[in-house]
């Protein structure tokens, strides 16, 4: 991610909504707490201004926030400015439409293509915007909550979906990330009594041991302390998990469960990576759950095409469509809390109700050719078949190529946690065994 691709990627977004009629696009721009946030926030603008935007600039803000604030101040556009849950070092670049939603596949081809465009020449046969036609760029908004902050609207809908919780002693882990601000003043608007961790970014610490890739400080702390819950986000607060003053996880797949009980959702949408524990409770409970790939585009395709409204992954991306058009952290940790409240039952008694099958991951390097043909391979077939057989209805097994690396997963789950290990570990054998003779040629 470069000053460069970034610059570009303004100039391709807003001359793409020109074309489509808005002549002057006003588009919202946020980032997460990462060192190089400003500096790829800064270009972007400079892209967009260049060919006659306005840029309402958010400054530090999670990026539901940036998508519902698209919505509600009627913008054409919304950009965040984060990696989320990875290392500082890494950046990106995250679109929204007018809806708040992630662009359609044939908009975010045409903004592709301008920028290969681009990147061939940096005019790219556009005519130049000058004088008054050149757009602008608001100020930071240094107002507090409440008090006038462009932040304000999403403040207010994250208060119309909280609980009070009336004293209720809170652990809260911002991973020194994009709720450091907001969450501490959100849970202690809504009554909590909050002792707040890593709120203190350096444009370095995101996500480093601490937030919901890494829960397990919260959980120390929270029994510690004696906390009646724990919640963390991520970098960027678009995802959380809580934890229960036992110090168990309350994981993506247990928020999904509660709250479709909570709202008596007859259906929802979950991931291949859902533990099996979790479907069959929903199914003991009268509500189907269906699977797709991992990744919260997924996710949300599938509940639109079945009009529903509750659906996510296990790492606390969750959706609720009739609240927000993206995965809220917040949101969700108030979603939950909420529906534990309705319930008249504590966090704990959930915890022990909802069953968590033993899940194991391996990641075994596969060369890029290979990542997708593994189901041909005689021996991988075998091993996956006997699996299954040695498994039954009781258990899962799941091959999933990496997205983004030369790996496969491969993902057993089942009952008994010494056949899920050994199991794990004979398909990964077959599959290193198929991939050896092309790593070691360099293929």
């Amino acid at each position: 991610m470069t000053v460069g691709f970034a610059l570009r990627l303004g100039v391709a977004t807003a001359e793409t909504m020109r074309r489509a009629g808005h002549g002057h696009p006003h588009v919202l721009i946020g980032m997460d707490t990462r060192r190089s946030g400003p500096m790829l926030a800064h270009a972007a603008a400079a892209g967009l201004t260049s060919r006659g935007a306005t840029v309402t600039w958010l400054g530090v803000v999670p990026t539901p926030g940036v998508s519902y604030l698209t919505r509600a101040l009627g913008a054409d556009a919304g950009l965040m400015v984060s990696a989320s849950h990875n290392p500082f070092h890494d950046n990106g670049l995250k679109l929204f439409d007018a809806n708040g939603e992630k662009l359609s596949d044939e908009v975010e081809a045409s903004i592709e293509e301008l920028i290969d465009q681009l990147a061939a020449d940096e005019h790219a046969g556009l005519e130049p915007i000058t004088g008054a036609e050149v757009g602008v760029m608001e100020p930071i908004d240094h107002a507090p909550l409440g008090g006038g902050s462009k932040l304000d609207p999403y403040f207010r809908h994250l208060l119309e979906n909280a609980p009070y919780l009336d004293g209720m002693r809170v652990a809260l882990d911002c991973a020194h990330g994009a709720s450091y601000a907001i969450a501490p003043q959100l849970f202690a608007k809504i009554g909590a009594r909050v002792e707040v961790l890593n709120v203190e970014p350096d444009g370095r610490n995101i996500n480093v041991d601490c937030g919901s890739t890494h829960p397990d400080a919260l959980a120390r702390r929270v029994v510690e302390g004696g906390f009646d819950v724990g919640v963390t986000f991520d970098g960027d607060a678009d995802r959380a998990l809580l934890i229960d003053s036992k110090g168990r996880l309350v994981s993506g797949d247990h928020i999904i469960a509660i709250a479709a009980l909570s709202r008596g959702e007859r259906e929802v949408v979950a991931t291949v990576m859902t533990n099996l524990g979790t479907e069959r409770y929903l199914a003991g409970q009268g509500v189907k759950l269906h699977r797709v790939k991992v990744g919260d585009r997924y996710v949300f395709e599938e509940l639109r095409r079945r009009d529903l409204k509750v659906g996510g992954e296990q790492s606390g991306h969750v959706l609720f469509l009739d609240k927000a058009p993206t995965g809220d952290g917040m949101l969700t940790a108030l979603v939950a809390l909420s529906a534990v409240r309705k319930s008249g039952r504590s966090l704990e008694e959930w915890i022990d109700e909802i069953p968590v099958y033993p899940q194991l991951l391996v990641n075994v390097p596969v060369p890029p050719g290979l990542r997708d043909h593994l189901s041909e391979v005689e021996d991988v077939r075998a091993a996956v078949a006997e699996a299954e057989a040695q498994l039954g209805a009781a258990g899962r097994v799941l091959l999933r190529p990496s997205g983004t690396e030369p790996l496969v997963r491969v993902m057993v789950e089942g009952e008994q946690p010494e056949l899920v290990e050994g199991t794990a570990q004979r398909i990964a054998d077959a599959v290193r065994a198929a991939a050896a003779p092309l790593l070691q040629g360099g293929g």
